[in-house]
């Protein structure tokens, strides 16, 4: 276990010591449960009932009698519903009665979870607990049992069982039996997934420190594999997944399985057998067992001869595990192990993640005999279904009735959000499941006379529809292209109206599906829509693009209510008579009301403004911006929209010209005497504002409006004043606005209000006559909104590149940091030719290379697609290994497998009836050619992206542009879901191509789904980041423990956000000089971000470093040293060798080794750090000059003491030419120059006397001194960003004050923060956690005057 309880931190809940799961099924909530904190209200939900029996739950353990009972966390003064723990005894059958902590807000099953999962207890499954005789209620909280206080005594009482609870019982002892396995998360099912640190730190850090005796020095082999030394070539894959010692599982049984003499015939069911299994032991023992209500018994019958009476021993066991244990010694000695070593794992490495993760290689895995997963294979078990009354779930119901749940309080809301997330992430993976069934072919379509790609399909009732063009749908939007991006579009205008959440507004579950080359919708079905016409439904809207349009006073209120947060303008449009039609949202969204009542909006796939650059039209011209860089282009198909992200970045910096226009004219009619009227031409051109997307320093923001500050402040006033229309506002002043408004675009003359008018340019939407002027003004915004991505977003992406502000590290990454700032991937060319054109272009190397590397493999992509949908079943494996060898084998002719080599088959060509859409028995695929796809790869790129590449083949390709084909087939394996087998691929090799088809292992879907947020714990984590950006950490470390709490509550254990949180905490407690709570807060963030985001996610690399460094502080030398290489290998087969992020790795690699007294090694290792900062940071950086000072102290270390010199004085020219001769650092550096000559000086005599007097020299030992600990952690440090001011207490409450001072200066002066927009120039706030998983060293440092120097 990572923490016992009796140490657990009091700020953070014990999440890793006691985690009952609540109705989050599997997904183990992370309670707070026996702390005091903020456990909320468990069992009201109408999920309680969900309750997934039997999963393996996280361990609990004994360590927790040591807990104090009423442990108070500071801190929690926030939100007060506080309960103190308190604890049971529980007397259990046949162990020691143990103590239990209890919250009163937990539910009864949650102590049934605990049970289940404790070494001592978990074979039984079907028992109740009894309080002084009387029977507990499951679903009751223990707060409302009567007479249950401290001290109480509760029996475990078994139950009889019913055929429901045997099966409950049987699954439960497999997945016992299977919990170390690992095939579930290679096979991508029921959540799991890979996590590997474990097999670095040796086991678990927590108890490593105390067993480490101080600083002493255990010999350690330092020196890393080969292939992790810079300069190395090979890039091997084999290490991504190493062997998991654990894993070569201790074999309990040979075969467990249910009889083939089920079900019990009636006579025997009298007798009450519920069900027959099927046992052979370890030592070959094949026995037949009876599961009857009474518990497990051995019956005479064999494979082939049914006798249901009992066999001797005549054994009558209530748990299938004490009846195995009887009859195997084996079963019982390994059952054991088994168990031990399943509690001892860290409770992230087993609860499942919230969305399945899948795993783009794994190793060859055996295939063994499992009942449990044959049964689910053939029963329709649509995730769990058996275990709730009413067997298939109304996900729609389930969907909207978690939405309606009340939310005016902070207990309300956090349950609301947490039945919203469960229910998402119970139904994204239910449309996972359906989704393949309906492309493998298993499930019968609703329209089964129509051809393939019109079919529809309703499984689960979740009803899936295929992309395709079905009824010249999209005929004039681009056919099939435009049904194939439909489906995300709608999904974004989902996500968003959920985000905006207005009561009374209803969407559908949608989840969108990309597997073996088909898209496929999932989505909720609205009651009754299936028994009525469409046409009939719709009472709002249009169902042929804009022709019949119509609307709905109920809908327009509801969606009113939206417009603002979205920018929507309300908007006549004509219809087929000519006649005006109001509107709040583009034509194409429809309203239909469900016999539920509820008002529900689909098709929102316009829910975002046009991108012009992508849609000419005839007659319009765009700006001056535009068409210099080309556009607009015609695109596939026509609904290219902008990102919303666009469209809040690009209202943001109009408001900030709005400020200023209205600002300069105020001061205008101030100094009108003197003043000329050109000067409102400062108004802004808008390239010189900054952009909304970095935000320059308060200071700045300050500086710039210095003059015009109270200008603003006078502005803000008097837009209020205006807006609220009292009469007390000259009329000079509403001047000022509406001329400020009209030079925006506003869309009110008295208040700034810029909006979009989605159905502008949309084919077949007509306008009134009346309307005409507002038309004319939204298209010049639409053309400004095109120019601005551009003028503003690009060009401000590429800076942030240059300036290393983000540090994308591959495609996702790269993708991400695009999406943020509102620049659609289709812009990759654009933002490529301009990292080219950058004067900075070496330093933008890195951003190169994932950016071709992306180009590449989202082309190759593009055409996997077509590619795969002319496969049948039988080709798969054939032709994904085909396609992978044109893409990447250096073999000049592979030739395709066809699959009738196997076996042959009498009938050919009978036709068959149900085939999977599209699957005419094709073999078109094999006739491919590398050549043939290379052109096609280039060709694609040039149509779509606009991007000439310049290669024939995968070799010139990786030759020019310096990719690596390892790379290059992680990226398209994530992209298209191919799994691989873990082995060394030779691509290079002439002679036989890379892959055969026993290398593919499996094809995984794709699917994108909507996240939903935790609103109030992430107001938390925000209002903590800037807490401790003012200096303030104790106060910021409470309100993020806080965070963690509310994440914990709202997602379960594991989520992408509570990572982030951990990591801020971990962060936070080692500048607070906590290193064991660090260790241990980062501990849970590795494990989160291997389970959440991927074992080799660039999030996961930043995570190794940062536990590393805590490592190397709680003096654990040899796990700092695995952790740095892990990080540097993940580094190296995700991009390569040559990232500014490498720089820093090698930094802290050298560092340790410095300490370690590893010279040489340290050596390669610095310098090519310091290599690597050069090119990127350029050769006069501070970072340069740090990097010249780390090599030379391991010069002087070995006593050479000439280079030490010449990298110093390199490091002192720096600090002198950019700091200046009184700055402290050019001081210690001439120091420093002063000490290394007076050493070689020394050094030179010594020598000089052996010269002289020969070898019989009576000469006093050279003294080398190894660094000490204490100097290399204070480097490491500094590199990592993270500084140490040493302050005496009086310091730090001057600190305070002044840090408060300058805030409320700063208020002072930027009293506009009340905007209702952010205004452009005011730090945000550190952005949500997302970004922060995206953000490299530089912005991740709060820079708090006690954290950075």
């Amino acid at each position: 276990m990572v923490i016992k309880t009796d140490e657990l931190p009091a700020a953070a809940p014990a999440d890793s010591a006691r985690e009952p799961s609540s109705q989050t099924g599997s997904k183990g909530r992370p309670g707070a449960a026996d702390l005091p904190s903020v456990m909320l209200l468990n069992g009201d939900c109408p999920e309680s009932l969900k309750k997934e029996e039997g999963a393996a739950e996280p361990p609990r353990e004994n360590g927790l009698e040591e807990a104090e009972p009423g442990e108070e966390t500071p801190g929690q003064e926030v939100i007060v519903i506080q309960d103190t723990g308190f604890s049971v005894k529980i007397l259990a059958p046949g162990i020691e009665p143990f103590s239990l902590q209890v919250s009163p807000q937990e539910m009864v099953q949650e102590i049934h979870q605990v049970l289940m999962d404790r070494e001592d207890t978990c074979h039984r499954t079907c028992f109740s607990l009894h309080l002084d005789g009387n029977m507990l209620d499951h679903f009751s909280e223990l707060r409302s049992v009567e007479g249950l206080q401290e001290g109480s005594v509760l029996r475990v009482v078994e139950e009889p069982y019913t055929v429901r609870e045997a099966r409950i019982h049987v699954r439960h002892v497999r997945d016992l039996l299977k919990s170390l396995d690992p095939s579930d998360a290679f096979n991508g099912v029921d959540c799991n997934s890979l996590s590997f640190l474990s097999v670095f730190t040796d086991g678990d850090l927590g108890d490593s420190g105390k067993r480490k005796k101080g600083l002493e020095m255990d010999p350690i082999d330092c020196t890393p594999p080969e292939h992790i030394l810079p300069g190395s070539r090979e890039r091997p894959l084999c290490p991504l997944q190493p062997q998991n010692r654990d894993w070569k599982p201790l074999q309990c049984l040979k075969v467990l399985t249910m009889s083939g003499w089920n079900p019990p015939p009636g006579n025997r069911k009298m007798h009450g057998d519920l069900m027959y299994l099927f046992v052979i032991t370890a030592e070959d023992r094949q026995v037949s067992i009876t599961a009857s209500t009474r518990g497990f018994y051995l019956n005479q019958s064999t494979a082939y001869h049914f006798n249901p009476k009992p066999a001797s021993p005549r054994f009558l066991s209530h748990s299938l595990v004490e009846l195995l244990n009887q009859i195997s010694p084996t079963f019982k000695k390994n059952f054991a192990v088994l168990q031990k070593k399943r509690v001892q794992r860290h409770p992230f490495e087993r609860i499942a993640t919230p969305f399945q993760v899948y795993s783009w290689t794994a190793p060859q895995a055996e295939h063994a005999m499992d009942c449990v997963r044959a049964e689910d294979a053939y029963t329709s078990r649509l995730g769990y279904e058996e275990h709730i009354p009413g067997q298939t779930r109304d996900w729609n119901e389930e969907l909207q009735t978690t939405r309606e749940l009340p939310r005016k309080n902070l207990p309300e809301r956090l349950l609301r959000e947490r039945a919203v997330f469960k229910v998402h992430s119970d139904f994204t993976a239910a449309a996972t499941r359906g989704a393949m069934a309906v492309i493998d072919g298993n499930v019968m379509a609703i329209n089964p006379s129509e051809e393939t790609k019109m079919q529809m399909f309703i499984w689960n009732n979740i009803f899936f529809s295929l992309g395709f063009d079905v009824r010249d749908h999209y005929k004039d939007f681009g056919g099939d292209v435009a049904a194939y991006v439909a489906p995300t579009n709608d999904l974004n205008g989902v996500r968003t109206y959920n985000a905006v959440d207005v009561e009374g507004l209803y969407t559908l579950g949608t989840v969108v599906v990309d597997y073996r080359g088909y898209r496929v919708t999932a989505q909720s079905i609205i009651p009754g829509i299936l028994e009525r016409d469409q046409e009939q439904s719709v009472i709002y809207g249009s169902i042929d693009f804009g022709k019949t349009v119509m609307s709905h006073p109920r809908y327009l209120e509801l969606l009113e209510r939206t417009s603002r947060p979205l920018k929507i303008l309300r908007h006549r449009v004509l219809n087929d008579r000519d006649e005006e039609v109001e509107l709040c949202s583009s034509v194409e969204c429809k309203g239909i009301i469900g016999n539920d009542g509820r008002h529900y909006i689909l098709d929102l796939l316009r829910t975002f403004p046009p991108d012009l650059n992508f849609l000419p039209v005839p007659g319009e011209a765009l700006p001056e911006e535009c068409t210099r860089a080309g556009f607009p282009r015609t695109h596939r198909h026509k609904l290219c929209c902008l990102r919303q992200e666009l469209v809040d970045a690009f209202v943001e910096h109009r408001y900030l010209l709005f400020m200023k226009l209205a600002a300069l004219q105020l001061m205008q009619q101030k100094a009108s005497k003197m003043e000329t009227p050109t000067s409102l031409e400062n108004g802004g051109p808008p390239s010189s504002e900054p952009k909304p997307e970095e935000p320059p320093g308060p200071e700045a923001g300050s500086e710039e409006e210095g003059g015009s500050a109270s200008g603003l402040a006078k502005v803000k006033e008097l837009a209020e004043t205006i807006a609220s229309d009292d009469g007390t506002a000259d009329p000079r002043s509403r001047e000022v606005i509406r001329n400020a408004c009209k030079a925006v675009g506003s869309v009110s003359s008295t208040a700034f209000d810029v909006r979009f008018n989605p159905d502008i340019f949309s084919p077949g939407v007509r306008f009134p006559e009346s309307c005409q002027e507002e038309v004319r003004d939204q298209k010049q915004l639409l053309k400004d909104a095109a120019a601005f991505l551009l003028s503003c977003q690009i060009p401000g992406l590429v800076k942030d590149c240059t300036d290393h502000v983000v540090l994308p590290m591959d495609g996702a990454t790269l993708a991400e940091v695009m999406r943020q700032r509102g620049i659609n991937m289709r812009y990759l060319g654009k933002v490529l030719d301009l990292v080219l054109r950058s004067p900075a272009r070496d330093q933008l190397d890195h951003i190169y290379k994932i950016g071709i590397g992306e180009l590449i493999t989202r082309s190759a992509k593009h055409i996997f697609k077509t590619y795969l949908q002319g496969v049948e079943l039988s080709g798969l494996s054939a032709a994904i290994s085909h396609f992978l060898n044109c893409f990447l084998s250096s073999y000049p002719n592979p030739v395709a497998h066809l699959p009738a080599d196997e076996l042959v088959s009498k009938k050919r060509n009978r036709r068959r009836r149900n085939r999977p859409p599209g699957a005419a028995d094709n073999t078109a695929w094999a006739v491919m050619t590398p050549q043939e796809l290379w052109k096609n790869i280039c060709q694609e790129a040039k149509n779509y992206f606009d991007f000439s590449l310049e290669c024939e083949t995968v070799d010139q390709a990786v030759e020019s542009y310096g990719l690596q084909k390892i790379t290059l087939l992680r990226e398209i394996s994530l992209k298209t879901g191919i799994q691989v087998l873990l082995k060394e691929y030779s691509f290079d090799s002439r002679h036989k191509p890379a892959f055969t088809e026993e290398d593919v292992l499996n094809i995984f879907p794709v699917v994108k789904h909507i996240n939903p947020k935790a609103s109030d714990a992430f107001h938390f984590f925000q209002s903590g980041q800037a807490k401790v950006q003012q200096g303030f950490l104790k106060e910021g470390c409470e309100l993020i423990s806080e965070a963690l709490n509310l994440f914990n509550n709202v997602y379960g254990a594991m989520h992408v956000e509570i990572c982030a949180c951990l990591r801020l905490l971990a962060r936070l407690h080692y500048i607070m000089g906590d290193y064991a709570e660090a260790l241990s807060n980062q501990q849970k963030a590795v494990l989160m971000s291997e389970r959440v985001m991927g074992i080799e996610h660039p999030n996961t690399i930043q995570e190794y470093m940062h536990l590393a460094l805590y490592c190397f502080a709680s003096s654990q030398l040899s796990t700092a040293l695995s952790l740095l290489y892990r990080a540097r290998y993940l580094t190296l087969l995700v991009f390569g060798e040559d990232h500014p992020e490498m720089a820093l790795l090698d930094n802290n690699i050298g560092l340790v080794l410095h300490g370690v007294m590893e010279y040489d090694l340290s050596l390669r290792f610095l310098e090519n750090a310091l290599a690597v900062s050069t090119k990127y940071h350029g050769p006069r950086s501070l970072k340069v000059a740090l990097s010249h000072h780390l090599v030379a102290r391991v010069y002087e270390s070995k006593a050479e003491f000439r280079s030490a010199l010449q990298h110093e004085k390199e490091g002192y020219t720096i600090y002198k030419t950019q700091l200046g001769e009184d700055h402290e650092k050019t001081k210690e550096s001439s120091e420093y120059l002063k000490c290394l000559t007076q050493q070689a000086v020394a050094l030179q005599r010594t020598m000089n006397e052996i010269y002289r007097n020969g070898s019989s020299a009576n000469i006093p030992p050279l003294k080398f001194t190894a660094p000490s600990m204490a100097s290399v952690l204070e480097q490491l440090n500094v590199i990592n960003g993270i500084l140490f001011i040493p302050l005496s207490q009086k310091d730090l409450e001057n600190l305070k004050a002044e840090v408060a001072r300058r805030h409320q200066l700063q208020e002072a002066t930027k009293n506009r923060d009340k905007a209702e927009e952010p205004m452009a120039t005011e730090p945000e706030p550190a952005g949500p956690p997302r970004d922060a998983a995206s953000q490299p060293q530089a912005t991740k440092d709060p820079s708090s005057p006690s954290l950075q120097g």
